[in-house]
């Protein structure tokens, strides 16, 4: 049974896909432990793994879109995608590994083309696209389940991060409020689409 199942008092059958809370913990401890490690790489050498982030429209850059949400400017712009990332990685576990693995694939491909397709000519690095993309999933996915307690995920997610959308928008020169916009909608998107074609199968 998962966290926020025993958490809101609901039963869960568990199924291939669904993950117990020691599972879950697992699973946000190796993501954790990859971004740290590479951190610390890039830290010590002095960010020369930073030459492998998105420049927009630079052919060379294209296949970046995979690595640079692993780099970060610096331990402060590291630091503040990190625990984060860690939290919304937990939270996107409740609807279950398939959908976790999915969803983090396709926020990391259509935010990183989006990118480098419209974003400003300048580097773009950093887990936040990522964050932004799993914020918008979890704003959305748990109505849309009408499951109670991934209804409750929605409802913290809300509650404690609704700020966060105040990102997408034009602000500090140095963040790459692309990536944030764009991972935003790519999240809102594989919602709207994952739950509507279930509803479609249903019907």
């Amino acid at each position: 049974m998962s966290f926020l199942s025993i958490l809101t008092g609901t039963k869960s059958l568990m199924k291939p896909n669904s993950l117990t809370f020691k599972q879950q913990i697992t699973w946000v401890a190796v993501v954790a432990s990859v971004v740290l490690v590479i951190e610390v790489i890039n830290l010590l050498s002095g960010r020369a793994l930073n030459q492998f982030s998105i420049y927009p429209r630079e052919v060379q850059s294209l296949g970046f879109i995979f690595t640079s949400p692993l780099l970060h400017a610096n331990f402060q712009h590291f630091v503040s995608n990190f625990l984060t990332l860690c939290i919304f990685s937990f939270l996107m576990l409740e609807f279950g590994k398939r959908t976790y693995i999915n969803a983090t694939f396709f926020i990391i491909v259509i935010t990183g083309l989006l990118v480098w397709l419209f974003g400003r000519t300048a580097f773009h690095l950093g887990a936040s696209g990522v964050v932004y993309g799993y914020f918008g999933y979890l704003l959305l996915a748990g109505f849309f389940s009408k499951k109670i307690h991934l209804i409750a995920i929605s409802i913290m997610v809300v509650v404690f991060y609704g700020g966060l959308i105040w990102g997408v928008l034009p602000g500090q020169p140095m963040v790459s409020w692309e990536s944030h916009l764009f991972g935003f909608n790519a999240g809102i998107l594989l919602a709207y689409l994952k739950f509507k074609k279930r509803k479609s199968i249903l019907s």
